[in-house]
């Protein structure tokens, strides 16, 4: 396993033991965020992010923080566990190595970024990159260009011209008109109606 990015974010005002998160990037390709950089009797320690751990609620089954007093859900005062004097774990890691070697690795990687960034932090004009995101910069992807993009929303656009059409062009190559829209056919129409004023000609 290789670490090949840590990302650091110091915390100067913090009134805790806590000196810094971290983020480490694991062989280019896996990021871990959230882990803390804490104050130990034997100098800073690196901790794995973790999580609290959970309880039901023994009424209405909502999930309440361990050692919680009342339920967040219905308000009910929850239970405590008889057993008060034997320890309760609160916390449990998100993500964690499985040896000492792993973990010797991280602890080793971390701390010595963590003391460069304090270095960093002393020069005028730092800012952190804890924050930046992981995009597709990063993953070597190229963005899509600005004028692709336009056209290709230019293209979904419907068509604002106007479209004449030509009458001899609409007779040859579409749907013909309407009899009543074409002036000749109606005067010819008229001059017939004109003529045939002998309704019932011919019965005897």
């Amino acid at each position: 396993m290789q670490i090949s990015e840590i990302r650091i974010k110091l915390m100067e005002a913090s009134e805790d033991r806590l000196r810094a998160f971290c983020s480490i990037t694991i062989d280019g390709s896996f990021v871990v965020r959230d882990l803390k950089i804490i104050d130990g009797s034997n100098g800073p320690f690196v901790a794995m992010p973790s999580r609290k751990l959970t309880g039901h609620c023994q009424r209405c089954s909502y999930k309440n923080h361990l050692r919680a007093t009342y339920c967040n859900h219905c308000g009910v005062k929850l239970q405590i566990d008889s057993d008060v004097d034997s320890p309760q774990k609160l916390y449990a890691d998100v993500a964690h190595p499985i040896n000492s070697d792993c973990r010797e690795l991280i602890q080793n990687a971390v701390i010595e970024e963590f003391e460069a960034e304090l270095a960093r932090a002393s020069e005028p004009g730092y800012q952190s990159r804890y924050d930046d995101d992981f995009g597709d910069d990063d993953m070597g992807l190229p963005a899509p260009r600005r004028s692709e993009s336009r056209q290709g929303s230019e293209a979904a656009l419907p068509s604002t011209e106007t479209v004449l059409f030509d009458d001899n062009e609409s007779k040859t190559s579409g749907p013909k008109r309407p009899h009543f829209m074409d002036p000749q056919t109606r005067e010819k129409a008229t001059s017939e109606d004109d003529h045939d004023d002998g309704f019932g000609v011919g019965i005897f």
